[in-house]
């Protein structure tokens, strides 16, 4: 199964609105055939681990598949795996967790044990690993949102920028390194229009191999400018309405993971609104003194009150440091 789940991190970026979803294949204590969900629209895993087996001249009947996730049991873009496991005579199913979709949500292992196949749902570590690298995916059926990561770069002291509104460039290049893998690894990534006034970003992914997420823009009054860097190409969307309305659209865009990049007053309206679920935080050794942080307008009574996160994570990047983390108020995957 860990195998399984290696490779369904092979489709991060290509496979939404669908689930990242890894299979392999075992007979006679031997891999037989392995695949994943490469792209939305193309064969889901099972099939592809199936089709490699076949490709390989191994017998699939009487096999254990080990799949990351519950195998569908509706038509969609393809036909469902829970029937193609069938009429190859599979022996066993294992999987490491239940589909969250309501078209899915149990009925897939209801149709497998119906045809005579055991299944057997993992649960502990290798659960929460499965969960985790479906965390949008998850978030979107249960709670009709995004999985949102915040992402901000930022003085040792949290400013955002200088009195004076100068931000470029805070941190190194291996922290712009880093947060160009951190869109690739984003649906769509979100900014007010203030920063497309005062920075003029393409939020494309440059500094590393990825596809380009879906720019997003926050413009409740229509200031963003015809000739904005943005506008290069297509792969962007203008909205303005409030963030909760702008999350049912991208909902609705096939958007699992969202990554909000600022400036300091949206930062600020997503942690106010309880809309974080995940950080990244770079540092830079500067202190700016005066300055615009990302928690405007937020007061707390007590420290105990105060926004936390947990599963905390740091890495060296240059001479900045990235400190990482799940917001104790995000709900539960």
């Amino acid at each position: 199964m860990k195998r399984a789940l290696d490779l369904a991190i092979l489709g991060r970026g290509k496979t939404s609105p669908n689930p990242l979803v890894g299979c392999v294949i075992v007979k006679d204590n031997k891999i037989i055939g392995e695949g994943w969900h490469k792209e939305y629209g193309k064969n889901h895993a099972e099939i592809e681990a199936i089709n490699d087996a076949k490709f390989h001249n191994e017998d699939i009947k009487d096999s254990t598949v080990y799949v990351t996730l519950e195998p569908c049991s509706h038509f969609g873009k393809t036909p469902p795996c829970a029937n193609r496991l069938i009429s190859e005579g599979v022996k066993e199913v294992v999987i490491a967790m239940s589909d969250p979709n309501p078209k899915v949500n149990g009925n897939g292992i209801k149709i497998l044990r119906e045809a005579g196949i055991k299944v057997t749902e993992l649960t502990g570590e290798i659960q929460d690993s499965a969960k985790w690298i479906n965390r949008g995916f998850i978030f979107v059926h249960k709670y009709q949102r995004p999985f949102i990561t915040l992402k901000a770069a930022m003085s040792l002291d949290g400013k955002l920028c200088l009195n004076n509104g100068e931000s470029k460039w805070i941190t190194g290049i291996e922290s712009r390194t880093e947060s160009h893998l951190i869109r690739a690894e984003n649906d769509a990534v979100l900014v007010g229009v203030n920063t497309i006034l005062k920075d003029d970003p393409e939020l494309t992914v440059r500094h590393v191999k990825g596809k380009n997420p879906l720019r997003v823009i926050l413009d409740r009054h229509n200031k963003t400018p015809l000739n904005a860097k943005i506008r290069n190409d297509e792969n962007y969307l203008i909205l303005n309405c409030d963030i909760k309305s702008a999350l049912k659209i991208l909902v609705e865009k096939g958007i699992l993971n969202l990554m909000v990049e600022g400036g300091a007053e949206v930062l600020s309206s997503f942690l106010r609104e309880g809309l974080a679920d995940y950080a990244k935080f770079f540092y830079s050794p500067r202190i700016f003194g005066e300055g615009r942080g990302f928690s405007l307008g937020m007061n707390f009574n007590s420290v105990q009150d105060s926004l936390k996160l947990k599963n905390i994570k740091s890495k060296i990047l240059g001479e900045d440091i990235l400190i990482e983390g799940r917001f104790t108020c995000s709900p539960d995957l």
